[in-house]
C-alpha cells in the first residue's frame, strides 16, 4: 500500500485580515486518530505507505516507536496517538506512515488517512483558548470543512526535534555502570 502524494499546488494563497483566517487557507491531507479528525499542510507532506517493519531504538521518548529503512534512508517514526496520550490500538489494514518533511524526513502513525482538503484561510479559526495548563502551540487552526472541525496540525511543532532527540539523559546517567 504505497501511494506517493504530489503536493505541487504552490504556495497558498494569503488569508484576508479578520477574526478568522490568522492561518492562511490551502489543501490539507486529513486523517484520523481515535475518532478525530486532523490535518497536516500538503505541502509538508512526501509520501503515504503502510506499516512497515519498524526497528526499536532503545531509550527513545515513549511516542518514538523506533525507525524504518525506506528505500535505503532510515527514518525516525513517531506514533501521533503515543505523542497525544491518546490509548493505543493495534495498527491495521488502514494504519498508515505519513512520511513528512520538518527539516528531515519524518513518519508519523495515524489511523487511517482520509482525503485532502482545499480549506480556505476563512474557514480556519484560531484554535481555543484551553486553560493555561494545556499547551495548544501546535495547532495551527480549526480548519470548518462543511459541518465538520479539522485540527489542522503545525508538524514542526508537533514533532519538535529537540523533544525527540531528548533521549533521556536521565536514563544514561543513573544506569549504574557496568564492570
Amino acid at each position: 500500500m504505497e501511494a506517493i502524494v504530489e503536493a505541487n499546488s504552490g504556495p497558498p494563497a494569503p488569508a484576508p485580515a479578520g477574526s478568522a483566517g490568522s492561518v492562511p487557507g490551502g489543501k490539507f491531507l486529513t486523517f484520523a486518530l481515535d475518532g478525530e479528525e486532523f490535518g497536516v499542510q500538503i505541502l509538508k507532506v512526501v509520501e503515504i505507505i503502510g506499516v512497515l517493519d519498524i526497528t526499536v531504538v532503545p531509550h527513545t521518548q515513549e511516542f518514538v516507536r523506533g525507525v524504518i529503512n525506506l528505500r535505503g534512508k532510515v527514518i525516525p517514526v513517531v506514533d501521533l496517538r503515543a505523542k497525544f496520550g491518546m490509548p493505543e490500538t493495534a495498527y491495521n489494514d488502514q494504519t498508515c506512515i505519513i512520511v513528512v518533511d520538518v527539516g528531515t524526513l519524518m513518519g508519523i502513525i495515524v489511523d487511517t488517512v482520509q482525503e485532502v482538503h482545499d480549506i480556505d484561510g476563512m474557514e480556519i479559526e484560531p484554535p481555543p483558548s484551553l486553560g493555561r495548563t494545556v499547551g495548544a502551540d501546535f495547532i495551527l487552526g480549526m480548519g470548518k470543512v462543511r459541518n465538520d472541525v479539522k485540527i489542522l496540525l503545525d508538524i514542526d511543532r508537533v514533532l519538535n526535534a529537540e523533544e525527540l532527540v531528548e533521549l533521556p539523559e536521565q536514563v544514561s546517567r543513573s544506569e549504574p555502570a557496568r564492570a
